[in-house]
């Protein structure tokens, strides 16, 4: 398993950064030949299970993820950290998003991924790593970035 993580700061209220980082459907418009699905009704809770389809036609696989944790931020001091576990028959692991309160009124965002893919052996852990620490840095800022 591949594991890596990211830490960035923002000048948004928690509140704006959760929001922006868990707008879910958004997720795909940095990713290439990605489109995220929401497959239960919202709000976002527990439970809740979001579907990433990358590709396309039969080269498509689903990156199938269900919401086990959810605390959103209260306030401005409070932090908010949501959890996702990934089920999918190819891509497995967890996600945490986490805001809580940074320097000078902003806020800091902490992403943190364990990702297997299947079929690939632990040799390309490394490679893994690196590519989706490339791939979910530039989707956190351009999230941050773009309300």
């Amino acid at each position: 398993m591949a594991t890596f993580s990211l830490e960035r700061t923002a000048p948004l209220p928690l509140d704006e950064a959760w929001r922006r980082l868990t707008a879910w459907r958004r997720h795909g418009d940095t990713v290439p030949l990605t489109r995220v699905t929401v497959a239960t009704p919202g709000p976002t809770r527990r439970g809740t299970v979001i579907v990433a389809r990358t590709g396309t036609g039969p080269l498509a696989f689903d990156d199938r993820m269900e919401v086990t944790v959810w605390q959103p931020p209260q306030g401005d001091d409070t932090p908010g950290l949501c959890r996702l576990e990934k089920r999918g028959r190819l891509v497995r692991g967890w996600a945490e998003i986490e805001v809580r309160p940074g320097p000078g009124g902003r806020t800091r965002v902490l992403w943190r991924e364990e990702l297997s893919v299947r079929p690939l052996p632990s040799l390309f852990d490394g490679v893994l790593g690196r590519s989706g620490r490339y791939v979910f840095g530039r989707t956190v800022n351009h999230l941050l970035r773009h309300p």
